[in-house]
């Protein structure tokens, strides 16, 4: 399986998602700074993957403060490096939860060693690693249950291994459907701009030996309406309490032309991806990435000189398109606002 990020002796090791599919190589963040860039240009990518990377980016601050004799100094700091890393990718909600879970070890120990703080903090990053992939089996195996014998799947952007530490949240629930059918197949969206489904997503189910075609992100309606999709399961970077859910800019097209084909439309998200603090999707801050994303292809333009480009990361599908959210703790199901209290234990 797929390891996309793991902490190393004072070091993290992840694999270099801007070479695939014309490369598989590994790279070596050293420090907080490094971290942040490698989450921000996308060396890593896909919230639960985004979540852990900066976790561990916490460790790494917190290393390079060990020095600090004085405990209030050291978190301090370390806040602040929480804060930077967090600004690297405002929607993934992931990223916040897993650098203010580091930060929480961090406050709350009982030692006033900085030395021993710095290695709960990296211990608790270790800890969120390993849970990652027992989570997204759980949803990988609650997810199975939905999809129908001999199904074809519809994915968008990427949501595997290589957006999670292993395993996959959406594609984690095509692995667990295919364990048990081997007739399963998938189309993936191929995901403009950046063809997060094309370079990675075929690349990840190809290695499985799983039915895959491409297909570019314009084309589900015609395959719906000609019967030969049967579900659509995606991931999700930020899902409101409403069940409102933000996920890579094209979801909400393929949650609407499913919805008028009778097609259910799922969402395949661990729990630390739902953020209850906010009621629904408006709330949800949408990253806006560099226009050559949009305008360039392999570094050649493909426009005119001159135009203008918007060019935001994600967009937000409304609750009434979602069928349910597939969790580690089962799939929940409208109302939202409902299953997921009771998931939260609110």
């Amino acid at each position: 399986m797929i390891k996309s990020v793991e902490w190393q002796v004072n070091k993290v090791k992840m694999i270099d998602q801007l070479k695939i599919p014309h490369s598989f190589e590994f790279v070596d963040i050293e420090t907080s700074e490094q971290m942040y860039y490698a989450i921000k240009d996308m060396i890593v990518r896909g919230a639960p993957a985004i979540g852990i990377s900066g976790a561990h980016g916490v460790s790494l601050g917190a290393l390079e403060l060990k020095s600090e004799t004085e405990k209030s100094v050291f978190l301090q700091k370390l806040k602040v490096i929480c804060e930077y890393l967090k600004s690297s990718r405002p929607t993934a909600v992931n990223l916040a939860w897993a650098v203010d879970k580091q930060f929480e070890v961090a406050q709350n120990s009982t030692s006033s060693s900085v030395e021993e703080i710095v290695e709960e903090i990296i211990k608790n990053g270790i800890r969120l690693e390993n849970e990652d992939i027992e989570i997204n089996q759980k949803m990988g195996d609650f997810g199975a249950e939905i999809v129908p014998k001999g199904a074809t799947i519809l994915t968008h952007c990427n949501a595997g291994a290589l957006a999670t530490v292993g395993y996959g949240t959406a594609l984690g629930v095509v692995r667990s459907a295919f364990a048990k059918d081997k007739t399963i197949k998938v189309f993936a969206d191929e995901t403009r701009p950046r063809q997060q489904g094309a370079r990675l997503t075929t690349f990840e189910l190809v290695q499985d030996g799983i039915d895959t075609t491409l297909i570019t992100d314009g084309m589900s309606g015609h395959f719906m309406s000609k019967g030969m999709i049967q579900v659509a399961i995606v991931g999700a970077d930020r899902i409101a309490l409403n069940g409102d859910t933000a996920n890579k800019i094209g979801t909400y097209n393929v949650a609407i032309v499913a919805k008028e084909h009778n097609v259910p439309f799922y969402i395949a998200a661990p729990l630390s991806t739902i953020d209850t603090s906010i009621q629904s999707g408006a709330e949800i801050p949408i990253e806006e990435r560099d226009h050559e994303e949009v305008t360039h292809i392999n570094g050649e333009r493909v426009c005119a000189e001159g135009v203008k480009i918007i060019n935001p990361g994600f967009d937000v599908t409304p609750a009434k398109y979602i069928a349910g959210i597939i969790t580690e703790k089962g799939i929940l199901l409208p109302p939202f606002e409902k299953s997921i209290k009771e998931a939260f234990g609110l």
